[in-house]
């Protein structure tokens, strides 16, 4: 087969461009076989694993169908985590910026106001956990009335999670005439049941090809005593000396001890659990992200809605319980193409649950000896060589599209009858600027926030402090967000 391209899809070329800068050159399968059925307004139930580029299979197309003029949302896209709705909001912020695409997440531990202020806004975009996407809809803050594409991430999370039922009384609140997407891992009979319920003779697409786990990643397992995985741990370390790697805990527990022996010893690391307030759980994931640390110490909380394309090793410090746990943790790696190891340590007492994440999996995982001190020491010198030294994010693409753009504070909303087209009339209008620098324009009520596009942000700001919007002398700055 010829290699794909996205210059073969019918979409806008600020949708190309948006692309082009995030440095999607291919479509993976699952989105060559999703975006044109999406841009046919088909129904689809997609079974696909972790790392396969799913949330632009379906964010490309709908960023692409969305219609900007109309305020109230046209997408809702329910997620089983407050992480995954994050990462799929800030997907769709990507690849809709430059069509000024406006993604919002809802979800609870976060301040219910804040929400409904963003809300009030014009929001093509609503992504959520259903919890909290339900309580909007019971308080009135959500109006689902235009909304045209329905999409369900992580089916089967949602339903290990005890969702399905929130997700079935959101379902009757849209409009019939609406598109449903079904994106899951697997396809459990409950799943199954709900598409069909629920779907209008929805097509049914299986990215199989690689079998469960992706054939990018290599698995290993290393056989240990409980008492001597702390010291295992830092062997394997050594000897691999990842750039960024991920340490799986089965608790919170774990991860506390885990997390003060390494930091004792000197590794940049951070730790993840839901023990920790959600804005702390954030930040972490922020700053893994931008390469502030090279180790995350997690438990499964982690393994969903961390979407980083080079993180080369993850280390089973514990067997998840779990079969579908394993996927969904090793899945953190061998992302979209790139290589990825696996390591997973094992107790006897671990041995049953091995079997079971074997036999889930397809193949047995190769069994391959603990480190010698021979080695450990070869490597040292180069493992503390990197540890001192900041990682380098290859693909940060959020920084990427972000790069040009400056977002600029306004004294003034819709208490003085500001709308965006009044923003973008002036802005359009100075010498050197058009409609295509301007980016996601936000008003509220007193103030209002407009990104500005190509580097042209100094030349707005400075026009701006002499010219009036609707007559008005608005107070402009720098956004300090």
């Amino acid at each position: 087969m010829s290699e794909a391209s996205f210059e073969e899809y019918k979409i806008s070329d600020e949708i190309k461009r948006a692309l082009d800068v995030l440095k999607y050159k291919t479509p993976t399968e699952v989105q060559r076989e999703v975006i044109p059925r999406a841009m046919e307004r088909e129904d689809l139930v997609v079974k696909s694993q972790t790392g396969t580029g799913k949330t632009a299979s379906f964010a490309i197309p709908i960023s692409e169908m969305m219609e900007w003029e109309e305020k109230k949302p046209q997408t809702l896209v329910l997620t089983p985590t407050r992480e995954l709705a994050v990462q799929v909001r800030e997907d769709f912020t990507n690849i809709g910026r430059f069509k000024r695409i406006k993604a919002t997440a809802v979800y609870g531990k976060d301040p219910f106001a804040k929400q409904k202020e963003e809300l009030k806004q014009k929001t093509h975009v609503v992504v959520g956990t259903p919890g909290r996407v339900q309580d909007h809809i019971d308080r009135e803050t959500l109006n689902l009335d235009e909304v045209k594409y329905l999409v369900i991430d992580e089916a089967d999370e949602m339903l290990n999670m005890g969702f399905i039922k929130e997700v079935e009384t959101i379902i009757n609140e849209l409009p019939s005439n609406r598109i449903t997407m079904v994106f899951s891992a697997t396809l459990p009979k409950d799943v199954e049941n709900l598409c069909h319920k629920y779907m209008k003779n929805p097509s049914p697409i299986e990215i199989a090809a690689t079998g469960i786990t992706t054939n990018t990643i290599k698995h290993r397992l290393v056989e240990a005593k409980e008492e001597a995985k702390i010291s295992l741990l830092k062997d394997v370390t050594v000897v691999e000396n990842p750039d960024s790697c991920i340490i799986f805990c089965r608790t919170k527990n774990h991860v506390d001890i885990l997390y003060s022996e390494l930091e004792d010893s000197g590794y940049p690391c951070e730790k993840l659990h839901g023990g920790l307030e959600q804005e702390d759980r954030f930040s972490v994931m922020d700053g893994f992200k931008t390469g502030n640390f090279r180790y995350l110490i997690a438990t499964d909380v982690a393994a969903r809605g961390i979407d980083i394309d080079n993180v080369t090793l993850i280390i089973n410090y514990d067997v998840p319980v779990e079969k579908e746990s394993y996927v969904h943790r090793t899945g953190r790696t061998g992302r979209v193409g790139n290589e990825g190891k696996a390591i997973t340590f094992a107790t006897t007492s671990e041995a049953k649950y091995v079997k079971a994440i074997e036999r889930y999996i397809g193949f047995d995982i190769p069994l391959v000896e603990a480190p010698g001190r021979q080695e450990v020491a070869r490597e040292k010198a180069a493992f503390e060589e990197k540890i001192k030294g900041r990682r380098v994010v290859k693909n940060n693409k959020t920084e990427r599209i972000n790069k040009n753009i400056t977002k600029l504070h306004f004294g003034g909303g819709k208490k003085k009858k500001i709308r965006a087209v009044d923003f973008v009339g002036t802005i359009a209008n100075i010498p050197g600027v058009t409609a295509d620098d301007i980016g996601i324009i936000d008003i509220h009520d007193t103030f209002s926030y407009v990104d500005i596009l190509n580097g042209k942000g100094s030349v707005v700001l400075q026009a701006m402090e002499d010219t009036t919007i609707k007559g008005k002398k608005l107070k402009v700055s720098q956004a300090i967000k």
